[in-house]
């Protein structure tokens, strides 16, 4: 017998113990070869698992054949899901008399009342009005806007107080049952197309328009607060303009919900966290929406801004910048921009804005334009608004 035998076999008296164990290991190698080979198939000189001694090849892939842990969810979770799961299963019920209500924060004045006087007229019965005067009740000269205000609070530019009074203006419209669809409207804010082209485009599109992107920069995922772990993660956390549009599905969820909400009012507000500058009406809905329901709603805002100018706040249009191109532009445009805070000036994301799977202008309303651009706009709405579907 040669000395390599002696030293596999060993001693007479141990093989009986010995024997199990090198079965067990042979058929475990040879298992975990099998599999590498199956997950790795030889493609040349690179392979990633080939041959008995290149191990780190056949290590990736067992990890990636391993179950991959999922954190298991809190009771509150699991409650909060089931809630939302249960009023998404519900239809949209649209109506001859189902209404947009439209929600109007503002500090107080309504500059452009007039120009939405003339959207509105005509329409009667196929929206309401809602209004949110943080500092003043404002002063109206139109019959549709009048005595259309709420109970409102203080309003806090980047805090949670700014979120409250978009819950007030949406909890305040879901009292009447034939409201299907929400809108989130600046007293900066003007609309781009008739009241008809807009309804149809809002209550017959299968999804909510609420902006959610990934912002890998200081002032999107940058400003995630370890605090809203574990509910909210980092790779959860997303960026988007404040102006929404949402189903009432969406907006009965967003009044459901106190778990997500809580996290954003407790850890999400410039100067909580170092000087992170978390602003809670860009991340909640963003972030809220892409966790709970991110195929129901689009990641784009109709609602056009202007960050040319790369400031903490988008352009203000003065009234010698209004044109009837620049507004026909305006309407027009079917490319979406969100612009991130990587870099110096910040990178743009663009994306092709699609109505049902149909691409469509992206814009319904546009903001900022500067009260003194009225008179202008007034005599160019007919013009640049448009019928088509």
């Amino acid at each position: 017998m040669g000395e390599t035998q002696k030293i596999l076999q060993g001693p007479r008296h141990h093989t009986s113990l010995k024997k199990p164990l090198w079965v067990v290991l042979t058929v475990s190698v040879t298992s975990m070869l099998l599999i590498c080979t199956h997950m790795y198939p030889k493609h040349g000189k690179s392979s990633s698992c080939h041959g008995l001694y290149s191990t780190r090849g056949c290590e990736d892939a067992l990890s990636k054949w391993l179950p991959v842990h999922v954190r298991k969810f809190t009771d509150e979770e699991i409650a909060a899901r089931a809630v939302v799961r249960d009023i998404l299963r519900t239809p949209p019920f649209i109506t001859n008399n189902s209404k947009i209500a439209f929600l109007f924060l503002t500090p107080g004045t309504l500059p452009f009342e007039k120009l939405w006087d003339e959207f509105f007229k005509g329409h009667e019965g196929k929206f309401s009005i809602y209004i949110h005067p943080s500092k003043e009740r404002p002063v109206h000269i139109s019959r549709h806007f009048s005595d259309r205000e709420i109970h409102s609070d203080e309003v806090t530019w980047g805090r949670i107080s700014m979120v409250d009074a978009e819950k007030r203006l949406l909890v305040s419209a879901l009292e009447d049952p034939d409201n299907q669809h929400f809108v989130l409207v600046s007293e900066s804010c003007i609309p781009l197309h008739t009241f008809d082209y807009t309804y149809r485009y809002l209550l017959y599109s299968n999804v909510s328009f609420i902006e959610s992107f990934v912002d890998p920069g200081p002032h999107g995922t940058g400003r995630h607060m370890e605090h809203m772990l574990p509910e909210i993660a980092k790779e959860d956390f997303r960026k988007g303009a404040q102006w929404f549009t949402m189903k009432r599905q969406h907006a009965i969820i967003v009044m459901a919900d106190g778990l997500y909400y809580s996290k954003f009012r407790e850890y999400c507000g410039p100067g909580i966290e170092a000087d992170k500058n978390c602003i809670a009406d860009e991340h909640y809905l963003p972030t809220f929406f892409n966790m709970i329901d991110p195929m129901g709603i689009s990641n784009w805002s109709v609602t056009f801004v202007d960050w040319s100018e790369r400031r903490w706040h988008p352009k203000t249009y003065g009234g010698n910048e209004i044109s009837l191109e620049f507004m026909k532009n305006v309407t027009s445009e079917d490319m979406s921009v969100h612009v991130t805070s990587v870099g110096k000036h910040g990178d743009e994301l663009h994306w092709p804005c699609t109505w049902n799977g149909i691409k469509r202008p992206c814009y319904l309303f546009a903001r900022k334009f500067h009260p003194d651009t009225l008179d202008t706009l007034v005599n160019l709405f007919p013009n640049y608004t448009s019928t088509a579907v």
